[in-house]
């Protein structure tokens, strides 16, 4: 039995990756083979099930009871892809032939996604399914659609607005490539490059591994877009040199979770949702990436400034030179990881490639370089791309799914249309400010434990519509809404980045997580910024994204100082975060909240703001203990 479930395991994640690679590069189209989107996402989901069963098996190990269902799977769902065509002309209805099957695909998928993504999405898909089935009972404004049972099966089954729809169209193919490219980056060595580079740069500043830890986590989170995978690539190796150079072990830990959960909103990549949003709002991939690039920089920013202020507090030095890698032999070392990167960003941006195709060249180019310099030497290197890389796909095939099945129940219901109506009626009331707050509320509560991709479809269809009516543009709407996602692997109780690297520094998991909400707290402020300004999204004139450009760096600069850094008695601390918010309203370039739109004014005082960071006096705790501090960073 073993023999079979790890031989059936290794078919169902090598399919999934290599059969996925095959679909995305239209192999199958040079071959003469001609499948519509459904039939190969009908034959491609039941895959994912069965392998989900067998990840993550009932017992210890996985036995007869997880074969049969990921059998049922395939077949339930492979049923609609041998069909789909003629369901297409078929003036039938659904016949027993039809919704049977289907019902036991939902089902089947159901118990898969709580088995790859966890209760809590399942409970909420599942909800949303009852809902679907009898809401048509609830009075009121919420009070949905009625369609007969087998109906609503079958439209969440076969129709293209719902599971066989968009999302899992983009993961089963974009995102597929960028999980392609980014486990070629881990396995053939890019996580070690990445991080010699970036100590090579940092290492030897006050709080240099911990600045390490920002910049290299930013770089390779940019790429992999899986907080949890960067952690446990980059934090492996910063964790313990910032805990050897005098960091504490929480803080260790909740510096590396911040920067590796950046690397989720940090372009090219961000994850699945950069290319759910562009087909969501219909507009070009390169559109989302630029609007996303000043919020990236400024979370790091906001990063970067806590670190350093809290190296200066404590008085942390840097590694010596002596002990660092060397800048040039490491880029000889590992120059042809930055050749596929360059490809990708010249195929994307400059050839207007599908982001697909984009990926999967810069793949071909990277294998090249790991083949010819020996970087993937072992057949243990080639399971780790092929089937490591096909199980990374179960958890999001499934969450694909998952999300087609809200579209679906959204559409069919009426729901969405209801609560946009009700939330724009209550924004009327309340304003715009209370209600960004409450979506940011809701999106850290649904992230608990939920995928952001998961977050953001469901969000998306629901609270996106309502920003939008308020006033806000659609870009600044959904990247809000994203960007808190993110912000929920942060957020106790259930802050899964801070308690994976806690586990990997040794730390109270309670301590890393505060922490860790405390050094993300300036970042959390800035989806606020663009929700008034969509300058900060390069939406607007050159003088408005300069003004708040300037008076944004000013704030984190201030806030940054007086959070962290100046922790005596007469230090002013106070003054500081509060010209910090101030100038954070204030310069909201062309449209501030209260100020009108004297956007010069915003601009000198940021320019004053900027010389006054480094003229405040420095009487930090570290040079209050006499203790050493490296010239600065």
């Amino acid at each position: 039995m073993h023999v079979l479930t790890t031989s059936l395991q290794r078919f169902y994640t090598a399919f999934l990756l290599l059969g996925g690679v095959v679909w995305a590069s239209d192999v199958l189209l040079w071959l003469d083979v001609s499948l519509i989107d459904a039939e190969w996402l009908g034959i491609y989901l039941g895959i994912a099930i069965a392998a989900a069963f067998l990840h993550v098996p009932y017992g210890e190990k996985a036995g007869t009871l997880d074969i049969l269902l990921g059998f049922v799977g395939i077949a339930c769902w492979g049923w609609m892809a041998w069909n789909f065509q003629d369901w297409l002309v078929d003036f039938e209805g659904p016949t027993p032939s039809k919704f049977v099957p289907g019902a036991i695909a939902i089902i089947v998928m159901m118990e898969a996604l709580r088995k790859a993504s966890g209760l809590p999405i399942a409970v909420l898909v599942w909800v949303l399914i009852f809902y679907g089935l009898f809401g048509h009972m609830i009075p009121g404004p919420l009070q949905a659609h009625y369609q007969r049972p087998v109906d609503f099966i079958m439209y969440i089954y076969a129709d293209t607005n719902a599971v066989p729809g968009l999302v899992l169209v983009i993961i089963a193919g974009m995102v597929l490539a960028f999980i392609v490219f980014g486990k070629l980056m881990e396995v053939s060595g890019a996580t070690n490059f990445f991080t010699d580079l970036a100590m090579s740069v940092m290492g030897h500043k006050r709080g240099g591994p911990a600045k390490v830890a920002v910049v290299g986590s930013s770089l390779f989170g940019s790429i992999s877009s899986s907080p949890v995978g960067n952690i446990m690539s980059t934090g492996v190796v910063t964790i313990p040199l910032m805990k050897k150079t005098g960091f504490k072990p929480h803080y260790a830990a909740a510096i590396e979770a911040v920067a590796s959960t950046g690397g989720q909103i940090a372009p090219p990549v961000m994850g699945a949702t950069a290319f759910l949003m562009a087909e969501f709002l219909q507009i070009n991939y390169f559109d989302v990436v630029v609007a996303a690039a000043l919020p990236a920089l400024f979370y790091y920013l906001c990063l970067f400034m806590q670190v350093d202020a809290v190296a200066v507090r404590e008085g942390l030095q840097g590694v010596p030179k002596a002990q660092l890698p060397k800048f040039l032999a490491v880029v000889r070392r590992g120059w042809g990881f930055l050749l596929p990167l360059a490809v990708l960003i010249y195929m994307l941006f400059w050839r207007g490639a599908t982001p697909a195709f984009a990926a999967l060249v810069a793949s071909a180019v990277l294998l090249v370089f790991a083949l010819v310099g020996r970087k993937m030497r072992t057949r243990a290197d080639w399971g780790r791309f092929i089937f490591g890389g096909g199980a990374g796909m179960i958890p999001l095939v499934m969450i694909g799914a998952a999300a087609g099945v809200v579209v679906g129940v959204m559409n069919a219901s009426g729901l969405g249309q209801s609560l946009s109506f009700i939330l724009v009626d209550a924004g009327a009331s309340w304003g715009l400010l209370p209600m960004l707050i409450i979506t940011a509320v809701l999106c850290i509560i649904l992230g608990m434990g939920m995928p952001t991709t998961a977050i953001y479809v469901i969000l998306a269809t629901v609270l996106a519509p309502a920003l939008t009516k308020m006033g806000m543009t659609q870009m600044a709407a959904h990247l809000f809404i994203f960007y808190f996602g993110v912000m929920s692997f942060l957020t106790p109780p259930v802050a899964v980045s801070s308690y994976v690297a806690a586990g990997l520094a040794k730390a109270s998991m309670w301590k890393t997580g505060w922490i860790g909400l405390r050094l993300s707290s300036i970042a959390m402020l800035l989806p606020f910024v663009w929700a008034f300004d969509p300058a900060l999204l390069l939406d607007g004139s050159p003088m408005a994204i300069g003004v708040v450009v300037a008076t944004t760096t000013a704030a984190i600069f201030l806030i940054s100082r007086g959070f962290v850094a100046l922790q005596e008695p007469g230090d002013r601390k106070e003054l500081l975060t509060g010209l910090g918010l101030v100038l954070l309203a204030f310069g909201f370039g062309s449209s501030p909240i209260w100020l009108g739109s004297e956007s010069w004014v915003a601009g000198a005082a940021a320019l004053f703001a900027i010389a006054g960071c480094w003229l405040v006096p420095a009487r930090q705790g570290a040079e209050l203990r006499n203790a050493p501090v490296n010239t600065p960073a």
